[in-house]
């Protein structure tokens, strides 16, 4: 049975022309073809060309210039290598995403601090034998005050009282660094990572345009023992981010 498409047509036409522009086939200040061309190419109205690089043009990949056309943005994708933000920041200094963001100003905004109870998922990631309580941490990651990655970040409940993980305030230095100061340094972490529609409050508190997708972090990270010490869940615009993980290949073993 041959597969058929049930977006709406538009919506195919967007995605084919942010393939192409993602794949670097249509480089930043490449102007697209015109409208006819494009509703000869694509045997569509001219209303429907109109609404697919009105999709584009919310997303930010391209913009219109009166009199010349539509071009494509000259904006590079979010690259975020997520090993480069786990070491402890340097002491005294600040944290690694407001101290390096890739030659953008970042920022952390603080939305909510209490003890909760987890859900199932994070409970089993903390190694919890009940779901019990743990310290949630809920804050937006900014880079040039646009609104880049939701993050909820929870701690075992002894490990952050009596800390500035339970207080409402943005932490000097980072998390990493006041852990490892508190004699728990980060040493291995996990991502699970999976694609799903954002929900309403992700969409509003992220500033996304139209069915714009995100990208869904599970994060576990360990100290010394493997001892769980955090489990985030993330939450990124799929439009904007390019996530880059670089693993050195282990050497061969006798008889493997």
């Amino acid at each position: 049975m041959a597969y058929r498409d049930s977006r709406p047509r538009h919506h195919q036409i967007a995605a084919e022309l942010r393939a192409l522009i993602m794949s670097g086939e249509l480089p930043p200040g490449a102007r697209l073809e015109s409208t006819q061309q494009l509703m000869a190419r694509f045997a569509v109205t001219n209303q429907t060309v109109q609404r697919a690089l009105t999709v584009l043009k919310d997303e930010g990949f391209i913009i219109g210039r009166a009199g010349l056309g539509v071009f494509v943005r000259d904006l590079s994708p979010l690259v975020i290598e997520p090993a480069v933000y786990m070491p402890p920041a340097v002491p005294g200094a600040g944290s690694r995403w407001t101290g390096d963001a890739g030659g953008r100003r970042g920022r952390v905004q603080l939305i909510d601090v209490r003890e909760v109870e987890p859900p199932e998922a994070v409970a089993a990631a903390l190694g919890l034998a009940d779901r019990g309580s743990v310290q949630l941490r809920q804050q937006v990651l900014l880079l040039d005050d646009e609104p880049v990655e939701l993050a909820w970040l929870y701690f075992p409940l002894e490990l952050a009282r009596g800390t500035a993980l339970a207080e409402r305030r943005l932490i000097r230095g980072g998390i990493p660094r006041l852990l490892a100061d508190a004699g728990h340094p980060p040493e291995e972490w996990t991502d699970h990572i999976s694609a799903r529609p954002a929900t309403a409050e992700e969409a509003r508190l992220l500033g996304l345009p139209g069915e714009v997708p995100v990208l869904r972090t599970a994060r576990t990270v360990l100290t010394t023992g493997r001892r769980p010490i955090e489990a985030s869940v993330l939450v990124k615009g799929a439009h904007r981010y390019e996530l880059s993980y670089r693993q050195t290949v282990p050497p061969e073993t006798a008889g493997a």
